[in-house]
């Protein structure tokens, strides 16, 4: 469909999508430093929803565990910067790697569960992580209950173009140089061949697998990438925060992941940047609105949005588009 579309229309993404970086280069010369840092955090949540969407959006299979692999990814960074003294850009690919391991091997056995018995497997994960961290005879590496606290990096300049750059400033730029990577990394593997096989199992599984289709690796390499993407929001994660700790990572950041998600739009890209900027501001939003029961508020708004948006943001702005642009007559 989108091939008949005039060339002036196909361009419309691309100078939106060049528009947006513009803004979001400019954007930390324009806030104070705890709002750069928290938009620092809409981006590393943005990946991990990425990974979520790949796994139960592409895929059809449920994870309610995903914080798990967030804590791995954490922690993987965090051990390397305090007990090698690794710099943090390399501790990236290092959790990406541990993380894609953790979760192909967790994937393999999964593959016998379906469904909800898939979903209680790692919300089992997401339990027993937090608990594994503070376990004793782990704590020289985990640092227990405590947790590890790493050093903030520095920014490598102190201006940027003219203008002063700190070390928010420049992990948002760093965080957001890995988040274009992230992204690209998603759309080119959702737009190929392994995204169209993991929908043709999504959709119709036993068609598939006549097809030629390996129904169980894919299964499995989808589980594996989909922690990826989340091993290295959490590597993120632990960089901006510059502490790690087992309470951080209970069962209710997984839920918060699947909520991200769903609000942001399933089988969206773009539905990512929306479902984190849910997840990072509208708790703050309904705490501001009453200081007394917030988690009320915030049940309130996500049911609103579930009502006026059960395709999520994503679909709404999708729908919206549908609507403005000329019909052909």
């Amino acid at each position: 469909m989108s091939s008949n579309l005039p060339s002036h229309e196909k361009a419309i993404p691309w100078i939106w999508l060049v528009l947006g970086l513009l803004g979001a280069c400019a954007l930390p010369f324009f806030i104070t430093n705890y709002h750069v840092f928290q938009v620092s955090m809409v981006l590393t949540y943005a990946i991990a929803l990425v990974g979520l969407n790949i796994l139960i959006g592409y895929s059809g299979q449920i994870s309610l565990g995903h914080g798990a692999f967030l804590a791995i990814g954490a922690y993987t960074t965090a051990i390397l910067m305090d007990k090698v003294d690794m710099p943090y850009w390399m501790t990236i690919p290092i959790a990406a790697a541990v993380c894609l391991v953790v979760g192909f091997l967790f994937g393999l056995p999964a593959l016998r569960l379906e469904g909800h018995y898939l979903a209680l497997a790692t919300f089992a994960l997401a339990v027993s992580l937090p608990q594994l961290l503070k376990f004793k005879h782990l704590e020289f590496l985990t640092g227990g209950v405590q947790g590890i606290v790493i050093m903030k990096p520095e920014a490598p300049w102190e201006t940027l173009f003219g203008l002063k750059l700190n070390s928010d400033r420049w992990l948002y730029f760093f965080t957001l140089a890995v988040t274009v990577v992230m992204f690209v990394i998603g759309w080119n593997l959702i737009r190929g061949r392994v995204g169209r096989a993991l929908i043709a199992i999504r959709d119709q599984p036993i068609a598939a697998a006549s097809m030629g289709i390996n129904t169980p690796m894919y299964k499995s390499l989808a589980f594996g990438v989909s922690a990826m993407f989340t091993g290295v929001a959490g590597a993120l994660s632990a960089i901006l925060v510059a502490f790690v700790a087992p309470d951080s990572f209970t069962v209710f950041l997984s839920i918060t992941l699947m909520v991200g998600m769903v609000i942001g739009g399933v089988t969206s890209l773009p539905g990512a940047l929306y479902g984190a900027l849910f997840i990072q501001f509208v708790p703050n939003i309904a705490d501001q609105i009453s200081k007394a029961a917030p988690w009320a508020i915030y049940g309130v708004m996500l049911i609103l949005f579930m009502y006026t948006m059960p395709t999520g943001i994503a679909g709404l702005f999708r729908l919206i588009g549908q609507k403005l642009r000329p019909t052909n007559p």
